[in-house]
């Protein structure tokens, strides 16, 4: 049977709109952003808003751990995540067979060794606990700000791959307690020291530069968050109208007014 030209007509109108319009409902969907319960969930408000009067809407996803912002984000339930270092994420590509990417720099946040029960490192005593990250990465980075400190000494040329097996020199017989990273800054009560990233810190009412024993150098690689994505979605063109907004003036002014005692921008 013949179509007759209305049912051409209709057909090729269906086939041009569902053309056209497809990838302009796939540019207009918002973009899923996962970030840590705190000060990173702040600024993405900040950035959210910010982006939004851009035309790019947001969807901020809060997570209370250092694990699921990248199981979600491999997994495709987010399309980007702010809250890692980039030893960590490389680290969870290889552990775990994420495909993740850094795609931009955000913010410096520093690693700190805290004590409720003293006030300097010095005043640590032999044999004191001193707790860590139990997540290698961010174990790693612990020792190494232990170390740069002159409590211990690690192997020659480890680094973000060091554990608590890598100790060689240890003066003050330091007992090593592995936790969650997020649990840290409650076990200041019950351990003598605890090395604490700046995220979970301010969360806890802490000062990276006033109540720090020690603070990690804002120039170690462990220090830079990095804005992640899947390889097979970094060139989305949300996410650079994203990172547009993140790496502003508002957001670095946001930065240096609410957390200038424990965060600074890399841009």
């Amino acid at each position: 049977m013949l179509k007759s030209p209305l049912r051409r007509v209709l057909a090729a109108a269906s086939f041009t709109a569902l053309f056209f319009t497809g990838p302009a409902l796939a540019q207009d969907a918002p973009l899923r952003v996962g970030v840590t319960a705190g000060p990173h969930a702040q600024m993405g408000e900040v950035v959210k808003q910010l982006a939004e009067k851009q035309g790019l809407e947001v969807k901020l996803v809060e997570f209370s751990d250092f694990i699921q912002p990248n199981a979600a984000l491999d997994a495709g339930d987010i399309d980007i995540n702010v809250y890692q270092h980039r030893p960590f994420l490389e680290s969870q590509n290889s552990t775990r067979g994420y495909k993740l990417a850094a795609v931009a720099d955000g913010v410096v946040q520093q690693m700190g060794i805290y004590s409720k029960r003293h006030t300097s490192l010095a005043d640590l005593p032999t044999g004191a606990q001193l707790a860590i990250p139990n997540d290698p990465t961010n174990g790693a980075r612990a020792l190494l700000v232990l170390q740069a400190a002159g409590l211990i000494k690690l192997k020659p040329g480890v680094t973000v791959t060091a554990s608590p097996f890598d100790i060689v020199e240890n003066p003050k017989k330091l007992k090593i307690i592995e936790i969650e990273a997020a649990q840290l800054p409650h076990s200041l009560a019950d351990v003598d020291a605890a090395a604490v990233n700046s995220a979970y810190a301010v969360q806890a009412g802490l000062s990276p530069t006033k109540d720090a024993l020690t603070l990690e150098s804002d120039s170690a690689e462990f220090a830079v968050v990095v804005i992640a994505a899947r390889e097979d979605n970094k060139d989305d063109p949300r996410i650079a109208r994203y990172i547009k907004a993140y790496r502003s003036d508002e957001l670095k002014k946001f930065v240096q007014e609410t957390f200038a005692d424990a965060y600074a921008t890399t841009w």
